[in-house]
C-alpha cells in the first residue's frame, strides 16, 4: 500500500514515526527489487522486521551501481551527485517531484518560517556548473517562492554580492545567504561585513577548490568575515529528499519525518549508543519512492534530543561535498 504524503509530513511523535517507518519498510521490501534482495540476504523480511531497530540500512553506494526505485514508477527527474573525473556518481530517481518540493519546503518552514519572509541569495558555483543537482533545484525554488526582487544566484561575481548584502543590511531586510564553503570563504576573506539581519548558511565542502579545514576553523573565519554570531549549516545529499539544519556549532536537527542513527564502524548491523561516534544511518521517510533507510559514509554522533553532529568521512572514498569536514 502506497503511504500518503500527509502521513509522512504530519508525524509529531516517535510512536507515529516508528509506525510509518515500518509501513514504508514493508512497502519498499515488497516493491523495491534492490532493497528486497539486500534485506533478504540479511534475513530481514516483512515478517522478521517488527520494530525500528530491525530495519536494515542500504549502503549508499547502491545509488551508484543500481536503480534504487520502488515499484515500476517512471522517474519525473533524476538527481545526480557531483564527482571527480572517472568516479561513478550517485543517481536518485524521483517519480514524484511534488514529494521532494513538499519535503524541502515543509522542512525549511519548520526551522525558519515562511520563505516569503526572506530575500534568498545563493553562492553555489560548483553546483551551478553541472547538471542534476538537487540542491540547485531546491534553492532555485526557494528563490522563486521568496518572491523578493533581489533574490537570486551569484556565480563568481563577488563584488555584486558584497554590494547587495550591504544594501539589504542597510534596509534591515531579512536575508538568507546559502553557499558552498569555499565560495563563502572567498567572499569573507575579500570583503568585510557587519551583517545584522542575514543568516549565513554553508552547505559544506571545498569540492577540490580549497584545502579542507575543520568546521570550527571554517565557522570562525566566516563569523569574523560576515560579522555574525553563528554560522548555519544545511546537511543533505543527492540520495535524500530531506535536509537537516544547524543554527550553529555544527549541531543539526532533523524534521519530524527524518532521523539519524549511529552504527558500529566494525559491525554495520550493530547500533551505537547515544553520544558515541560511528557510521551515520539515515531514515528519510520522504524517500518513499526510492529507499528510506540509508547507511551513509559519514561519521557522526547523535545526542539525547535527536540532534546530531557530522564528524567526517567513514573512509577515504570519494568526496561528496555535502557537509564534509575532515577531522
Amino acid at each position: 500500500m502506497l503511504i500518503k504524503e500527509n502521513d509522512i509530513f504530519n508525524i509529531n511523535s516517535d510512536v507515529e514515526f516508528e509506525k510509518i517507518a515500518l509501513e514504508i519498510f514493508k512497502y519498499q521490501y515488497q516493491n523495491n527489487t534492490v532493497y528486497n534482495q539486500f534485506c533478504t540476504h540479511l534475513n530481514r523480511t516483512a515478517i522478521t522486521v517488527k520494530k525500528l531497530a530491525d530495519i536494515p540500512f542500504l549502503p549508499i553506494s547502491f545509488f551508484k551501481s543500481k536503480q534504487v526505485l520502488t515499484s515500476n514508477l517512471k522517474p519525473e527527474i533524476t538527481f545526480t551527485s557531483s564527482g571527480t573525473t572517472g568516479t561513478e556518481t550517485s543517481k536518485h530517481y524521483v517519480p514524484d517531484l511534488n514529494l521532494y518540493k513538499k519535503s524541502y519546503l515543509t522542512a525549511f518552514e519548520h526551522f525558519y518560517g515562511p520563505v516569503s519572509d526572506y530575500c534568498v541569495l545563493a553562492l553555489l558555483p560548483a553546483y551551478l556548473e553541472r547538471e542534476g543537482s538537487s540542491l540547485i533545484y531546491m534553492v532555485d525554488d526557494l528563490i522563486t517562492k521568496s518572491n523578493h526582487s533581489d533574490s537570486g544566484f551569484y556565480l563568481n561575481d563577488l563584488d555584486s554580492l558584497q554590494k547587495k548584502l550591504d544594501q539589504l543590511n542597510s534596509t534591515k531586510t531579512k536575508t538568507l545567504l546559502i553557499g558552498v564553503s569555499f565560495a563563502l570563504l572567498d567572499l569573507a576573506e575579500n570583503f568585510s561585513f557587519n551583517l545584522s539581519n542575514t543568516i549565513i548558511m554553508e552547505t559544506g565542502g571545498m569540492k577540490g577548490r580549497r584545502k579542507e579545514i575543520v568546521r570550527e576553523e571554517l565557522h570562525y573565519i566566516l563569523k569574523k568575515g560576515f560579522g555574525v554570531k553563528n554560522i548555519h549549516s544545511e546537511y543533505g545529499m543527492t540520495e535524500l529528499l530531506s535536509q537537516a539544519y544547524s543554527t550553529g556549532e555544527g549541531i543539526f536537527k532533523t524534521p519530524p519525518w527524518m532521523k539519524v542513527l549511529i552504527r558500529d564502524t566494525e559491525d554495520p548491523l550493530s547500533p551505537m549508543p547515544l553520544e558515541k561516534s560511528g557510521g551515520a544511518n539515515i531514515i528519510d521517510l520522504a524517500n518513499r519512492d526510492s529507499c528510506s533507510f540509508i547507511a551513509t559514509q559519514d561519521l557522526g554522533k547523535v545526542y539525547k534530543d535527536g540532534s546530531f553532529e557530522i564528524l567526517g568521512r567513514f573512509d577515504n572514498s570519494d568526496v561528496r561535498g555535502c557537509n564534509l569536514m575532515v577531522i
